[in-house]
């Protein structure tokens, strides 16, 4: 993969994140708290903080020590 691609995937991801911590937060100051649906939020959240951790490793060369 190319890394203008990788890089312009990782700030979607990222700009996904945010969204995702921004309803969490909304859903929490709501007069009904579903805490499923916030559970959904939050693992949604993680998988997208892995896969932007793989991505970033793919940009980063492999050093040999």
């Amino acid at each position: 993969m190319d890394s203008e691609v990788i890089a312009r995937r990782i700030e979607l991801l990222r700009q996904e994140h945010g969204d995702l911590e921004a309803a969490i937060e909304a859903l929490q100051s709501a007069p009904a708290i579903d805490q499923l649906q916030i559970a959904r939020i939050k693992k949604r959240k993680l998988r997208l903080k892995d896969e932007i951790s793989m991505l970033e490793d793919m940009l980063i060369p492999d050093i040999i020590a």
